[in-house]
């Protein structure tokens, strides 16, 4: 057994005879993991660092932007904003393309998205009348 090894388990053992190693503030409570395994591997140190230190990648930052956007779609009830918000929504998500090697988005599900463009404009009609 390493020297350190030793030290370090003689420690523990001390700490769980004196009861410092108890606390009920983790007892029975499931680990607070970041979910990384999308990350490759040599950069989740560098995320992780960029993450304590207040920091996101790029791609994630785009990522909730996208979200933002598509919840402020949703729950807009003017068709002027709501066409505002679509066009920033299609600009991010091109830029996002642009970066990817595979579509980021519903854009490219024409059936889907053509959908969505009908209910929008269906929605606008309707106030008109």
């Amino acid at each position: 057994m390493d020297c350190l090894a030793f030290i370090a388990e003689q420690k523990i053992a001390q700490a769980i005879e004196k009861g410092e190693l108890k606390s009920s503030g983790w007892n029975n409570k499931p680990l607070n993991l970041d979910d990384d395994h999308m990350v490759p591997d040599d950069l989740k140190m560098a995320y992780k660092l960029l993450k304590n230190a207040g920091y996101l990648p790029p791609e994630i930052e785009q990522r909730k932007e996208i979200t933002r956007l598509e919840e402020l779609i949703a729950r807009t009830e003017d068709e002027h904003e709501r066409l505002q918000q679509m066009r920033k929504l299609s600009v991010l998500l091109m830029k996002v393309d642009a970066t990817r090697t595979t579509p980021a988005n519903i854009s490219h599900d024409d059936e889907y998205y053509r959908k969505i463009v009908e209910k929008t404009s269906i929605r606008s009609v309707k106030k008109d009348k």
